[in-house]
């Protein structure tokens, strides 16, 4: 703000010069193409997960992640000691986010089809599965239903990518892909997001 106001106090009443209209033209037409590509992409592209989300109490996903993992579990992870769970093809998986961990550690099998339900018990954290670098952000109260088929085998992990606290750089999970029919065991890989 000037400490003087300028003499002519009617500058909307001043011409707009020719190259100022041109960049305020091509803006315009740049966000209308931006605009409608994001539609195109979002049906054609692939790369938006088309997810379901639900009101959901933190308490209430909390004892369906316990209970499946106890249904589930094959072993316990390593040295961190967290369940891994091994369900069946075209069943509802669950992982929960919490100051600082993703639990349970997921085993899966290539090329099956599962129902996956994340959902935070705290506060805000972001979902992101790596190195194929999907993400989505998980909400206390919010329950996000998503299909995955796992594409190839092998192990990746689940970062947290959304800054949750001094512990945020600890906050990692797991999946397994393994091949159909393999007995349960440790073995990055790609998981595709089916569409609906």
């Amino acid at each position: 703000m000037a400490l003087q106001p300028p003499a002519q106090r009617v500058w909307w009443n001043e011409r707009v010069e020719k190259g100022e209209l041109i960049w305020i033209g091509i803006a315009f037409v740049w966000g209308l193409i931006m605009f409608f590509m994001m539609v195109y992409w979002h049906i054609n592209g692939r790369q938006n997960l088309s997810t379901a989300a639900y009101r959901i109490e933190p308490s209430t996903f909390e004892k369906r992640t316990e209970t499946f993992t106890k249904q589930f579990k094959v072993r316990d992870e390593g040295t961190t000691g967290v369940p891994v769970a091994k369900p069946p093809a075209n069943a509802d998986i669950y992982m929960l986010a919490r100051l600082w961990e993703w639990w349970p550690v997921l085993e899966l099998e290539r090329g099956r089809t599962y129902r996956l339900h994340l959902s935070s018990m705290d506060w805000q954290h972001g979902w992101s599965l790596q190195p194929v670098n999907i993400n989505i952000q998980v909400h206390p109260g919010i329950e996000h239903v998503l299909m995955i088929t796992p594409t190839e085998s092998g192990t990746f992990s689940v970062v947290c990518n959304e800054f949750c606290g001094i512990g945020h750089h600890t906050m990692t999970g797991r999946i397994h892909v393994v091949e159909q029919g393999a007995a349960a065991g440790p073995a990055a890989s790609p998981l595709s997001q089916n569409k609906r």
